[in-house]
């Protein structure tokens, strides 16, 4: 340890960084020390190396958790601003520590950080060494609430994880610390006596005594204008916070209340730092446009001395290339390929594929827009890239003929024909003489008129404005700022490839300029390639080990781990892991699967446990034996070409120590009774103006059991759902939900049975967390189906209530999946059936912390009917029927059963008789007209017969609901409705006739309300 902290040191100083020291108080990262979040902010350029001691309390775990300390030592860098090419600086460091980059799998995954308490947050990777998370790397874009510029950015080492990975050690305590001197023996009694401090000894009266005397200080300091030692005491409100948090001593409010606090003393502070600083004049100066960079370079530790042999073949086909750049011919005659990679930064995986969507939309849109002939345009797209290609792009566009209207010829010519000022200027401003000018008619107008020729535009003239224009569109979901002027993207882009054939295609973005050179794997030799020609670029990335093609990429994951689970008797459940294959697949640019195992004790742990540790930290595959039972391996992908032992080892390591936390987890929990995990709820925030997790459950247990009335629930089931809704959501509580939340419902479950539970209350309180998402199980049991019902009722009107619902793609609190979830529900169970979704929501508003207005219920009904009609139409369902069934979408079985009845009723005459007529009454019946008349003023056969007609039908289908059956039984009615129409004048000059009819047709209209949407079939 002692060694790496100064190679470390001395690498950063050769590349600029001042060393400075710790913090002399406690803080829970780097990031928080005043030499990274005071220093960011402002224009003042700031390169910064040290070493920090990090304290985190809630991480307390008396020194017997391998991973988990309270004390660990992070190393902390900051390039203000960033440089270009921070990550191969980074990993020009992990080579000065010893790290073979070439022997390892070395990754950047997407991780985005925020400290909530500091108003700061920036995107960024994970860096994992084998699978082991070594490194914090994130691009700052605010802090204190304040948006930075420059933009840093901040690379954070985890010393003990680097370390145990370099001595493949499996525990802290068994660390070299220096020669002869283990960690533990250094620092483990320290470990475990704060641990007891933390989880055990902490006053509590006395840390929220010296959080307020903190802050009072804090803001006595900016009163006085003095930010360094303001901010020194908001480091020591934090740590007050982080010791009573650790003791489980937050309330919800507490909680929302601090932070907020802090937050605000934290702005404030970053404010009086910049202030005072632009008084002082900018010491360090000011980053200016100089500090711009271009695309970056390799940075290796050893420089490049036994490299020179590998790169002189390489450096003679650049220098080949550039001469062929300089002595271009001109562009050919006929069609050529063009090719256009953007070069980025690891994108997270969902943006490889939308991003790869984007790009040939804006083309094909931008392409479109001009008359450049061209065949077909395809994209792929990696982490780092995205390849464009557009076959057969003809030389120039196609000339064409333009006529430019003038004004009227009665403005233009005065009355001897001589051309006005108006028809002179028109001439001139389009470079014409008046004897130029013809005529076209537009309307009953004639003008005068220009017709010229207009000769196309080359096409890297028409090329080089379109790309440039496509590459400085590009957005994300999440999108950052680096340095680099006018672009915002998913993460930095760092190069562009635009070649049409043989040549450039030359534009300029920000300080981004295209050429022929590409970035292949960063260990390569060289890590950057010259392209010769756009024809055949895929195979030419292929040949230097890079599969722009994400369907190849996905074929190899599957087929590669297939062939490794085989070798070892078992399978890959590929369907059931479509997704994680997916994100494996944007995650590496050459799939390497490598077959893992682990020690089989830890397959007393419930298998949803592992799955979830593999899938979700480490993106392994799970392999599983012929009936699906767990076995001892697991498949993970590495990115390239590696040693597969070395990497196989690492990864192994990491998921023992994953499973060791699990395990740890796990038996602290089975020590803790439910009750004690449920009142542990009350500590979590669920929103502030909603309450805590707590508050939430009793809200749903109460609007469960009201729901378990409207569906006459008795006997054990009601018993089961008492039970059951008495400890919803205590998992919450737990150890290991709260640091796999995704295992929600399924510790429940597990929990609840080796407390002594019913095998019925756990399932039930495991049906509370169903469906997770689309095409997910749904409850099997009435108890558990009414606790789920229940579950996502208060989430839609309680958020709706405070103005939370879902706006464009941002659905923090997950209600579309929600609304989906009532919607399937109801849909799912016959013994729901008396449940009516207005008046579940009525009743879920009922037990809500704010008020309820009636317009938050209509539109939170409004937004699951609106999912509910998606979803139908996205099975294959007829937009125009399912509008029509939507009428009674509050009950969404019987929405349902009518849109299958409405199916089965296509092309029957009958039915379109019965269409047409009710259709009729509808278009003559004023809107809001009430169904009164007078049967004794029905004076004419028809309307006597129509009256006749329509009380039957109102015997005969008294509470029906069926439309088939509505349709059979409104046969004799319809024949009324006609002979009424065909021999009754409905608007008749007498009022008072004209008023009875109208009100016997509001009857007919009436009698068929609520059973579709007639309007809608038209």
């Amino acid at each position: 340890m002692q060694e790496a902290l100064l190679v470390l040191n001395k690498y950063w100083t050769e590349h600029g960084c001042l060393v400075v020291q710790p913090m002399n108080t406690e803080v829970g990262a780097g990031t928080l020390n005043p030499a990274t979040f005071l220093r960011v902010q402002g224009p003042e350029p700031w390169r910064v190396a040290y070493v920090e001691p990090s304290v985190r309390p809630d991480d307390s775990r008396y020194g017997e958790n391998p991973n988990r300390l309270q004390t660990h030592t992070q190393y902390q860098v900051i390039l203000k601003p960033e440089p270009g090419n921070a990550q191969e600086l980074f990993l020009g460091s992990l080579q000065a520590l010893g790290i073979d980059t070439a022997a390892h799998d070395i990754r950047f995954v997407e991780d985005n950080w925020a400290s909530p308490a500091l108003g700061a947050w920036g995107l960024g990777w994970e860096v994992w060494l084998d699978g082991l998370e070594i490194t914090q790397f994130t691009y700052f874009q605010q802090a204190g609430g304040i948006t930075l510029d420059p933009v840093s950015v901040e690379i954070t080492y985890g010393m003990e994880r680097i370390l145990m990975a370099l001595q493949g050690v499996n525990h802290f305590k068994d660390l070299k610390y220096a020669p002869g001197v283990t960690y533990g023996e250094a620092f483990g009694q320290a470990e475990y006596e704060m641990s007891r401090y933390y989880l055990d000894e902490a006053d509590l009266e006395t840390q929220r005594s010296l959080f307020e005397a903190y802050a009072g200080e804090a803001r006595r300091m900016l009163d006085a204008r003095l930010p360094v030692p303001a901010y020194s005491f908001v480091l020591k409100c934090s740590h007050a916070f982080n010791v009573l948090d650790a003791r489980g001593a937050i309330s919800t409010t507490e909680r929302a209340r601090s932070f907020a606090r802090m937050r605000g003393l934290a702005h404030e502070v970053a404010e009086l730092w910049v202030a005072r600083r632009e008084e002082l004049g900018f010491p360090l100066g000011r980053v200016s446009g100089d500090d711009v960079v271009p695309a970056p370079t390799a940075v290796a530790a050893d420089e490049t001395q036994n490299r020179t042999a590998a790169t002189e073949p390489a450096a003679a086909e650049q220098s080949a290339v550039a001469e062929q750049d300089a002595a271009a011919p001109p562009a050919e005659p006929g069609p050529a390929t063009l090719v256009v990679e953007i070069g980025v930064e690891e994108m997270p995986p969902a943006e490889v594929t939308r991003t790869a969507q984007a790009v040939r939309t804006a083309l094909t849109e931008k392409l479109g827009a001009t008359r450049l002939g061209h065949g077909e345009i395809t994209v792929d797209a990696s982490p780092r890239r995205v390849v464009a290609t557009v076959l057969a792009v003809e030389p120039r566009e196609a000339d064409y003929e333009q006529t430019v209207r003038g004004p009227r010829v009665s403005a233009a010519f005065d009355a001897e024909g001589n051309p006005t000022k108006a028809a002179v200027g028109f001439a001139r401003s389009n470079g014409a003489e008046p004897a130029d000018l013809g005529r076209v008619t537009v309307g009953a107008n004639e003008h005068v008129a220009l017709t010229r020729q207009v000769v196309g535009r080359p096409a890297e003239e028409v090329l080089s404005a379109l790309l440039a224009e496509v590459v400085t569109g590009l957005r994300s979901e999440k999108n950052m700022r680096w340095n680099a002027p006018r672009l915002s993207f998913t993460r930095p882009i760092r190069w562009i490839v635009a070649l049409l054939g043989e040549r450039v295609v030359p534009f300029t973005v920000s300080s981004l300029t295209s050429g022929r050179t590409t970035q292949v794997h960063r260990d390569a030799v060289p890590p950057t390639a010259e392209v010769a020609t756009a024809d055949g670029y895929l195979p030419f990335l292929k040949e230097h080990g890079i599969l722009a093609d994400a369907a190849e990429r996905r074929r190899l994951v599957v087929d590669g781990a297939a062939r490794l689970a085989e070798a070892v008797g078992g399978h890959i459940q590929t369907e059931q892991y479509g997704a994680l294959i997916d994100e494996i697949t944007n995650l590496v640019e050459s799939p390497t699967p490598i077959l893992g195992n682990f020690d089989p004790k830890y397959l007393t742990l419930p298998a949803d446990i592992l799955v979830t540790v593999m899938r979700k930290h480490q993106r392994y595959l799970p392999v599983v034996d012929a009936g699906g039972s767990m076995l001892p391996h697991f498949v993970a992908v590495a990115n390239g070409a590696c040693d597969h032992d070395v990497v196989r080892h690492g990864n192994e390591a990491v998921l023992r120590a994953r499973y060791e936390d699990a395990s740890f987890f796990w038996k602290a929990d089975l020590e803790t009774p439910l009750s004690e995990m449920r009142q542990k709820t009350r500590l979590l925030t669920f929103e502030e103006r909603l309450g805590s997790m707590a508050d939430r459950a009793d809200r749903i247990s109460a609007i469960a059991l009201r729901l378990a009335q409207a569906v006459g629930l008795s006997g054990q089931d009601r018993e089961v759902l008492e039970r059951a809704a008495a400890l919803t959501k205590f998992d919450l509580g737990s150890q290991m939900v709260t640091e796999l939340s995704s295992l929600a419902g399924i510790m429940a479950r597990e929990y609840a049975v080796r407390a002594g539970e019913s095998q019925a209350v756990a399932q039930a309180l495991y049906e509370n967390e169903l469906p997770r998402s689309a095409g997910d199980a749904l409850p099997e049991t009435l108890p558990g189906a009414l606790l789920a019902l229940a579950d996502r009722l208060d989430l839609l009107v309680g958020l709706f209530a405070i103005g939370a619902e879902p706006t464009g793609s941002s659905d923090a609190f997950g209600l579309r999946r929600s609304a989906l979830g009532v919607v399937n529900i109801l849909l799912g169970r016959s013994d729901l059936a008396a449940i009516r979704l207005g008046q579940a929501l009525a009743v879920a508003a009922e037990y809500q912390a704010v008020a309820v207005e009636q317009r938050h219920l209509e539109d939170a009904a409004q937004f699951v009917l609106r999912r509910f009609e998606q979803q139908l139409i996205e099975l294959g369902h007829s937009t125009t029927d399912v509008r029509a069934v939507l009428v009674r979408g509050d009950s969404p079985r019987l929405a349902a059963r009518t849109l299958e009845e409405l199916e089965s009723l296509q092309g029957d005459a009958r039915f379109a008789t019965v269409l047409a007529a009710f259709q009729r009454v509808r278009r003559i019946v004023p809107a809001g007209l009430e169904a009164v008349y007078d049967p004794e003023q029905l004076h004419e056969p028809a309307e006597q017969a129509l009256h006749a007609a329509l009380a039957k039908c109102r015997q005969v289908l008294e509470g029906e609901t069926s439309l088939v059956r509505f349709a059979a039984e409104t046969g004799e009615l319809v024949d009324a409705v006609n002979i009424f129409f065909d021999n009754v004048l409905v608007m008749s000059e007498d009022p008072a006739v004209r008023a009875n009819r109208l009100g016997l047709l509001a009857g007919v209209r009436d009698l068929a309300e609520g059973i579709v949407d007639w309007e809608s079939l038209v």
